[in-house]
């Protein structure tokens, strides 16, 4: 039977780490997703203001299809220069495509897609002039990967806000999924609200296990006018909110079915937050694939089965990020 991994994390998928860094003063920080070799990836975007960077390489047809890591960060447009701190020290690690055998003067290139969100109206000092700190933070992240990240608020959603409350990052996992198991990570800077109006509970309560984000039910009998959209931001603007998400499986994955399950895993947004996908937002999400154990079964029946496991377990990650990071505020 199913269950949460012994981390209930990401970094319960082999050959993956996690690494935060953040800058109180300026309330802002970054995440960094390192496999201990380069993974197959993909991305689905469905928010209507994303902030991306090499995601147009992980479609269908490209060249390249495995990523050295992955950067979720802080920053709006500036964060995404976190990725170039992190291709930086990789390619100082000796990571990254080359281009031939014989040419040791040429430098590896690190793949390392990234997405952002919006935090630069939070009150943090955001006046760094001509030098942003991402490309330190990303470096910070990346030093800092381990088994064992922090969650809350911390790195990429440290000065997140999900709708009226804190945000914050939040990570899950589901093993023992007829051998595979699927891991998710977010950072969550949502429009809309990750409670049911008027309650404590999650709108992604009924996927808790174990009580991992407080275990709060709605009353009997819940009832919602359906334009109310309870604690979701008052004042939102455009491409100022994002939800940024990776998720991670050890089952092997051609890059077609790597995109099927990343198409699926955007539900688990709509079982977290409402609203979401809102021109407001800049939902992204990355799948990853470390490629360890085969698909079971027909191959429809296994790619519905770990598409919805990934869909869950990103709603259950959401739920913690917002959970932990109110506990912490």
């Amino acid at each position: 039977m199913a269950k949460a991994g012994p981390k209930n994390s990401l970094t319960d998928i082999p050959g993956l780490q996690v690494g935060h860094a953040h800058d109180p003063q300026v309330q802002t920080g970054a995440t960094v997703i390192l496999p201990d070799k380069p993974a197959l990836a993909t991305v689905a975007v469905a928010g209507g203001g994303p902030g991306t960077r090499e995601t147009d390489l992980l479609q269908a047809g490209m060249m390249v299809d495995k990523v050295d890591a992955v950067v979720l960060s802080g920053g709006s447009a500036y964060g995404l220069g976190a990725a170039d701190g992190v291709l930086a020290a990789l390619g100082a690690r000796g990571r990254g495509l080359r281009l031939g055998p014989g040419r040791p003067e040429v430098p590896p290139t690190p793949i390392v897609p990234a997405a952002i969100l919006y935090d630069l109206a939070n009150g943090g000092n955001k006046g760094w002039g001509t030098e942003p700190p991402y490309a330190t933070l990303g470096r910070e992240a990346l030093d800092n990967c381990t088994l064992t990240p922090a969650l809350g608020r911390v790195g990429a959603g440290y000065g997140a806000r999900a709708g009226q409350r804190p945000g914050g990052i939040g990570s899950a996992s589901l093993v023992e999924l007829d051998g595979l198991a699927v891991g998710a990570l977010a950072a969550v800077n949502s429009f809309g609200s990750v409670f049911m109006p008027g309650t404590d509970a999650f709108w992604a309560w009924p996927y808790e296990i174990d009580q991992e984000f407080g275990g709060a039910r709605p009353p009997a009998h819940f009832h919602m006018a359906p334009d109310d959209w309870g604690l979701a931001k008052q004042n939102p603007a455009a491409r100022q909110n994002t939800t940024i998400a990776c998720i991670a499986t050890d089952a092997i994955l051609t890059h077609s079915q790597a995109q099927r399950v990343a198409q699926m895993a955007l539900a688990g947004f709509a079982r977290a937050i409402r609203p979401v996908f809102a021109p407001y937002d800049g939902d992204v999400v990355f799948v990853l694939s470390t490629a360890c154990h085969p698909l079971p079964g027909p191959e429809a029946t296994a790619l519905s089965l770990l598409g919805e496991a990934a869909a869950n377990t990103l709603a259950r990650a959401i739920a913690r990020g917002v959970w932990l990071a109110r506990e912490q505020d």
